[in-house]
Order: C-alpha cells, then structure tokens, then sequence
C-alpha cells in the first residue's frame, strides 16, 4: 500500500478524514444494494464471480471471494467466487511470457464466460492489468465492475459500472473498499433470503454516528 494521510502521523486525522470520506460514501449504497441482488442472480443461475486487484486491493479482492465462497453471517450453500492474483503459478508464467499488462486479462479469458460477474479492485483506476482485464471481460461478455479511488478515471470508464471513492488518501480508498466489499457480500446473502434482517448489511449512517463521536 503507499501514498500518505493529509496529516501524516495522526491518529485522529486519520479518523477525521475517514470519517468525512465515510459521510460522502454513503450515497453508494444504492448500487451497492443493487449489486447484490445482480450478483446474487448470477451466482444462483450458475454463473461465477471473478475478482482481481494490486497490493491492498488483491487483499480486498480475496476477502470478497472468501466471503463468498465461505459464509459472510448467516451459513448458506457455498458461491463460486475466484482471486484471480491468488493463482500464483498462472499469474507468474503470464508475466513472464507475456507482460504485467496480461496477468488478470488473460486469466478472464480464461476462465471467464458471458454472464459471470467481474469485480476490479484499484484505488488510483489507473492500474494497467486490471484495466485491460475490464477490457477483457467486456469483450469476454462478463458483467464488469470497478471499484476504485476517485473518479472519473481509466477503471471507472473501462467498467461497466464502478463505485469511485471520493477520498484524500490511499489508505482510507480501501478502507471504504472493505465497507464495500462487505456491503456487497451482505446484500447478497439478503438477496438469497439467508440473512436475518437487511440490517446486516453495514449501516453507513451509524458508522458515521459512531465515528463523529472520535475527537478530531
């Protein structure tokens, strides 16, 4: 992960900016919502969901994947998600053979087929290999979307939806992935009738309660 807080070696700025940054996300919960009930749809129809991301947002990606693949809350039938940086050996010999810019798109031709869902993780969307996977698997008929920093941006237009986060740093653009990426999973699981109450999808409005409460 690089890039530095406004305030570098502040706690509490730290929290003032992702507080802030929180605040202006919250209008994407609609999307988000929508996402996944898209994604569930897909998933039940026997359609997968390929994810893929640099750095921190293959961490991201992975944690998409693992909820998916595994249970987010309530316990259901496993979905078939995959990381496609997770395929260490693959992605090696693509890069050897054929260049940083092949790694994911390669692999989404791969694996990919009309209907599946891609999801792309950057936090600048300007990262080469997940812009030509979005390339990839548009071409590929694969139902692509981004999430990345602030946008517009390469991603974000190669997409065919994305979630762009309006945030000053590195570190709080994926912190609001993660709030994404467990959004998407919990609107899924409510999608599949598994989870208890919609309330488990993440409640961006007491987040920011909570998080009004930390001094700045």
């Amino acid at each position: 992960m690089s890039g530095c807080l406004p305030t570098a070696g502040s706690s509490a700025g730290h929290l003032r900016h992702l507080r802030e940054s929180l605040d202006a996300f919250a209008p994407h919960a609609d999307a988000l919502d929508r996402w996944g009930r898209e994604l569930a749809a897909a998933l039940r129809g026997g359609a997968r969901l390929l994810a893929a991301g640099n750095g921190g947002s293959a961490a991201e990606a992975q944690h998409l994947t693992a909820e998916l693949v595994g249970r987010y809350v309530e316990d259901r039938e496993p979905l078939s998600a995959l990381s496609l940086h997770a395929e260490t050996s693959s992605l090696t010999a693509i890069l050897n053979d054929y260049g940083p810019d092949e790694v994911y798109a390669r692999q989404v031709r791969a694996h990919g087929r009309p209907g599946d869902v891609l999801v792309l993780l950057s936090t600048s969307g300007r990262s080469r290999n997940v812009v030509a996977a979005a390339e990839a698997g548009r071409r590929a008929g694969l139902r692509v979307w981004a999430l990345t920093g602030p946008g517009p941006n390469d991603l974000s237009r190669a997409a065919d939806e994305a979630v762009c986060v309006d945030a000053p740093s590195t570190a709080t653009v994926q912190e609001l992935h993660l709030v994404a990426v467990h959004m998407l999973a919990g609107a899924v699981d409510v999608a599949l009738g598994v989870a208890r109450r919609p309330a488990q999808v993440l409640d961006l409005s007491g987040l920011a309660a909570a998080a009004r409460e930390v001094p700045a």
